[in-house]
């Protein structure tokens, strides 16, 4: 193998599959990435077995190969090299990198050690644009959970329909689901579990022009455009009902501008820093009241003003949550919706022309 490709491109090729290689593993092959240089053109994999990255860069190819490297060292050798084309050989199992007169050699391992990529179909895939799919992963994979005990909740629950495609993340306490429309549609449909880590991965790696196939085979999906691929394991399981969560009966409603309530909250949130980041919101005709009260720091209070007109009504918030669902919603105004102070609220953009809603638990107020 031997190849010549710019400082760029070896930077750009190696941060993109850096995140499909595991800190710590018993495996030493899944420490390293994958080079296969063939027809003008060179391939990186890296992979933890759970997800596996490939990205296509250009290179000028003198002969064709693959070899494994370590791809942490790589990286990290990559970024401190000088502006000048990279020369990359392959002698057995030994790397070489020729860059103006810095020279290096890594011990690599075969390609017969690295794992095969999954066998993913994409014959009757789906399609996505990069911009549908960005949509898609960052308004709800913030409200994904974290905790162990639930592990079916640590995934994103991803509705793929004929007319339109759904997310929804959840941790119990908070909920976030968003739709958009298919296009082209498709008469397949499915409901996947997907890793949080491999749809921002995909939703990274993939630009916003982007034209993506998605397909399923066995219990892997795969995202695949012309010069990049994700592969990751599904997580197995049944999602729970979140439509029966949702209420329907929410009559109170207040509508408010969404940088207004975002700053309002983060003022908040910096006195409300203990668990469970208790927030009062004070819904009065056409303004809003925060106050949090931290006995061991100390106090807040502000106010915004807003569309209301129905009964006053306080409600607990936990600040944190509050702030990303207020965050995570389109510039302009958001509704609140809710009906007693001991049930879900709901938040949503006050444009309709944005599927997307948002449901927070209240919290006891002392």
């Amino acid at each position: 193998m031997n190849f010549t490709i710019t400082r760029e491109n070896l930077v750009k090729g190696l941060s993109a599959v850096s995140a499909s290689i595991p800190a710590k593993t018993s495996l030493p092959v899944l420490s390293n990435v994958l080079l296969e240089a063939d027809d003008g053109e060179l391939w990186l994999t890296g992979t933890d077995l759970d997800l596996t990255v490939r990205i296509k860069v250009p290179a000028e190819v003198k002969e064709s190969g693959t070899i494994t490297a370590p791809g942490k060292k790589l990286q990290e050798l990559a970024r401190e090299l000088p502006e000048h084309p990279v020369t990359i050989s392959a002698t057995g199992h030994q790397l070489e990198v020729q860059c103006g007169w810095s020279h290096f050699k890594l011990n690599g391992l075969p390609k017969e050690e690295f794992p095969s990529l999954p066998e993913v179909e994409f014959e009757d895939a789906w399609q996505i644009t990069g911009k549908a799919l960005a949509e898609l992963v960052r308004r709800t994979t913030f409200a994904v959970s974290t905790e162990e005990s639930r592990p079916i909740l640590n995934g994103v629950l991803w509705e793929l329909k004929r007319e339109n495609m759904v997310m929804v993340a959840t941790n119990g306490h908070r909920l976030a689901r968003v739709s958009v429309v298919a296009d082209p549609p498709t008469e397949a449909s499915e409901s996947l579990i997907v890793s949080p880590a491999a749809l921002q991965q995909a939703q990274g790696l993939f630009g916003e022009s982007s034209e993506l196939a998605v397909a399923k085979s066995g219990n892997h999906l795969g995202f695949r455009s012309e010069d990049a691929e994700v592969y990751t394991r599904l997580i197995e399981g049944k999602y729970p009902n979140y439509e029966q969560v949702i209420p329907k009966d929410n009559d109170k409603v207040a509508t408010i501008d969404q940088q207004m309530m975002v700053a309002a909250v983060r003022r908040m949130a910096v006195v409300a820093s203990d668990p469970p980041h208790r927030t009062r919101l004070a819904f009065e005709p056409n303004r809003l009241r925060l106050d949090v009260t931290t006995p061991d720091l100390g106090e807040a209070a502000d106010e915004v003003e807003m569309d209301y007109d129905n009964a006053a009504e306080q409600i607990g918030f936990n600040a944190n949550y509050l702030l990303e669902v207020v965050g995570n919603m389109p510039k302009g105004e958001v509704r609140f919706s809710f009906k007693t102070a001991e049930r879900a609220t709901v938040i949503e953009p006050a444009d309709k022309s944005v599927d997307y809603l948002c449901l927070i638990m209240p919290l006891r107020l002392e």
